[in-house]
């Protein structure tokens, strides 16, 4: 993680309905051209997270209590969602969300609204996103609602894209799909991130997938970041692998896994017990 970050988030604190604590502090940083992990198991705070970045909480009355969000240099902690779509940050929700009666297009042409191009740019873009997911360009009169599991997520990672981002926020994009299909995702994120320079942080319980794919890894329990580090590294983790794989609750030593920004030798951090 040696380059600038074109996403710093300090210290951040999400609450629901006033009363509900979500996020307790949470830090994290995307290096400009990085896949970033935020790995978890249910209730974390991974979505929230990602929500939290792009203020998206107060559709599900949650409120950014504390901490600071900073984008390419700028302070975005207040900015709008639609503001931040126009300046690059996109996030792709959690459950792939495409509207079901628009056909595949439709829905990619969605995406590109927020930069308000010419015709000719959405054609462009529209044939750019064909080359990426071939299967959608046989579906593309298709309703969304009629296409599979795998080609919805396609649809939503395509209709991002067709905004042209900087840095992508990737909701569970392996949720209830195939393993051959999330592995296919998962290519198509890695070829985008090496050959167009887009930024991912992707929210991910499979932590197996992400962690090959993934530069760097933060580890979320309880709205806190219990480790982070290379992904190398974090995949080593027995205690790690553990917790995702149904294991025991176990404490572990992470040799140059960093805590709280701070490299913490022979640190013992828990994992709770999972399944």
């Amino acid at each position: 993680m040696t380059s600038a970050p074109i996403l710093q988030v300090d210290e951040i604190a999400v609450t629901y309905s006033q009363i509900i604590p979500a996020l307790r502090g949470v830090s994290l940083a995307v290096p400009e051209g990085a896949i970033v992990a935020l790995l978890g198991g249910n209730g974390a705070g991974k979505t929230t997270t990602l929500k939290a970045i792009s203020n998206l909480v107060r559709a599900e009355r949650g409120e950014l209590t504390g901490g600071r969000i900073v984008y390419r240099g700028a302070d975005v902690t207040r900015v709008e969602p639609w503001t931040l779509v126009e300046r690059g940050l996109v996030q792709v929700l959690e459950g792939r969300r495409c509207f079901a009666h628009l056909s595949v297009e439709e829905n990619l042409r969605i995406g590109a609204f927020a930069r308000r191009p010419r015709r000719a740019e959405i054609e462009a873009d529209i044939e750019r996103i064909y080359a990426i997911f071939p299967r959608l360009k046989v579906k593309r009169q298709t309703p969304a609602g009629l296409t599979s599991g795998g080609e919805q997520q396609m649809v939503a990672i395509g209709r991002a894209l067709m905004a042209r981002p900087a840095l992508v926020l990737l909701d569970e994009p392996s949720m209830g799909l195939a393993p051959l299909v999330v592995e296919e995702i998962f290519e198509i994120v890695a070829a985008l991130n090496r050959d167009e320079g887009v930024s991912f942080l992707l929210a991910e319980q499979n932590a197996t997938m992400a962690l090959r794919y993934a530069h760097y890894g933060y580890v979320l329990e309880g709205g806190r970041v219990v480790a982070q580090g290379a992904s190398a590294e974090l995949a080593r983790l027995d205690a790690l692998r553990d917790a995702y794989l149904g294991g025991k609750s176990v404490d572990y030593t992470a040799r140059r896994v960093k805590r709280n920004g701070q490299s913490v030798p022979e640190a013992a951090v828990q994992i709770p017990e999972v399944g």
